[in-house]
């Protein structure tokens, strides 16, 4: 009898542990955290083609993440995607007015992020802002879809 329970007992633990993992990877694939979040600000950037850019997609310089995606919304003036970035704190009054966004994949078939690079510009940007100089998703389909052109017409 008390084989049993210990058996018990120890099926149960080890299904918690299985659980508790999961949930661990869930997070980290999702990117949230359960960490309280830390000080950002706010820019925007404007892009023709966002191909397929999520919200809570990474924001990176150098490849090191910066921030987050907050939101991506429609601008009804220019009919462009508007993207919301939310970056550190600690990037504040550091990036210039003429940094790049351009948006990356990682790996051939990866997720999509955004890529900053910085320019030389002595204004920077603050809380607010727009990035003006951004470079769209290179759409995969799209592609595809020039090369087959370009092999009919040849």
């Amino acid at each position: 009898m008390k084989r049993s329970k210990t058996m018990e007992f120890g099926v149960g633990l080890f299904m918690l542990v299985g659980i508790l993992g999961l949930v661990f990877l869930g997070l980290r694939v999702s990117g949230m955290t359960l960490s309280a979040p830390s000080d950002t600000f706010r820019v925007e950037a404007n892009f023709s083609n966002i191909g397929g850019l999520k919200p809570r997609a990474r924001v990176t310089m150098a490849g090191v993440t910066v921030g987050r995606v907050e939101a991506i919304e429609l601008d009804p003036e220019w009919y462009d995607a508007r993207v919301v970035l939310r970056l550190n704190s600690d990037l504040e009054g550091q990036l210039s007015r003429d940094t790049t966004a351009a948006i990356l994949t990682a790996g051939l078939l990866g997720e999509q992020y955004i890529g900053l690079s910085i320019g030389g510009d002595p204004d920077v940007l603050e809380d607010g802002d727009i990035i003006r100089d951004t470079q769209s998703a290179l759409v995969l389909e799209e592609l595809i879809q020039q090369f087959i052109s370009n092999m009919v017409s040849n």
